[in-house]
């Protein structure tokens, strides 16, 4: 049994004193070793206990390990870059990967640093393995003109089978549609463009949603302030919850995330510096929080983190 695991047979009381209480208190990320550079990481567990984690860069970058320590990298997803993405740029950004009827599916973005014409593709395969993925076309996009950016997609999907994507970055923030399970695609009978978190005064960065269910409630992940400047990053991760899943979704003292609104779940501290592009997965021993930080000890290297998440105050805490 390792620290993590035996963590989680400590009592709820326990738990609760190890919550931090300021930035400093943050835990550092789980122990991982060989290829984790990343940016950006989406992770699953197939049925066999194989960890499949893509990420920005390329054709997709793919890492994969077996007991969630050791990662290796492998080709890209995409052997062949579809053809479309050349109208939006030459790489694609911030992968989500699932796992629904049978197939895995990721959907992906694909765009240039700091503009707003972009696009979310969608890609199947049967197995989850790089060269097996094939592109099913564009979700949705965004131009110039438009209030928001169609990047950093996230798929949830609800117990009463109905299939929403989240995404968004900067502009008027986070938005939501609704998606047809048959296709993957954006649903015919409800074309709404929900908004879910947006900071109208100050500065606009919002971005990398990612929503899941806990106890009753619906929990919205986002990533905060600027990326992507090594130890010069802001980064941090952000959380609010909502009885709806088109929200409006609020954060621990009550304000809307759609007003500034947003409970801290990991900022920077000693040598990681700008946690996020967070996503969330469940696995045997809990659910995790999948990250990049930028290694202070390491010139600002982008680096995979992994925690477990607590729940037992209501509210997702790393540890």
């Amino acid at each position: 049994m390792n620290k993590r695991t035996a963590l989680l047979t400590l009592p709820a009381a326990l738990l609760l004193a190890l919550v931090p209480s300021s930035a400093s208190a943050y835990p550092n990320p789980g122990t991982v070793t060989g290829s984790v550079v990343v940016h950006d990481p989406t992770m699953i567990r197939t049925s066999a206990g194989r960890y499949l984690l893509y990420a920005t860069g390329g054709g997709l970058a793919y890492r994969t390990s077996t007991d969630r320590t050791a990662f290796t990298a492998g080709a890209d997803a995409f052997t062949t870059k579809p053809g479309w993405w050349s109208s939006y740029a030459s790489e694609a950004w911030a992968p989500d990967i699932s796992y629904h009827g049978g197939k895995y599916l990721m959907y992906y973005a694909v765009s240039k640093f700091g503009e707003n014409t972009s696009a979310i593709g969608l890609a199947g395969s049967s197995t989850g393995l790089p060269g097996s993925w094939t592109d099913y076309g564009i979700v949705y996009t965004s131009t110039s003109g438009s209030d928001y950016n169609a990047i950093d997609p996230n798929l949830f999907v609800d117990d009463d089978g109905k299939w929403w994507l989240s995404f968004g970055s900067w502009w008027t923030g986070i938005k939501m549609i609704r998606i047809d399970p048959s296709t993957g695609k954006q649903f015919a009978g409800d074309t709404t463009r929900y908004s879910l978190a947006s900071r109208p005064t100050g500065s606009k960065a919002v971005e990398a949603p990612y929503v899941v269910k806990h106890g009753g409630y619906y929990y919205l992940f986002a990533s905060y302030d600027v990326c992507c400047q090594g130890t010069s990053s802001t980064y941090k991760v952000k959380v609010g919850r909502s009885t709806s899943v088109t929200g409006p979704y609020y954060d621990k003292n009550g304000t809307a995330l759609t007003n500034n609104g947003g409970t801290p779940v990991l900022e920077s501290h000693g040598r990681v510096i700008g946690p996020g592009g967070q996503s969330v997965m469940h696995d045997t021993d809990g659910d995790l929080i999948v990250y990049h930080y930028y290694d202070g000890n390491d010139g600002g290297t982008p680096k995979l983190g992994i925690n477990l998440l607590n729940w037992s105050t209501g509210w997702p805490v790393a540890y």
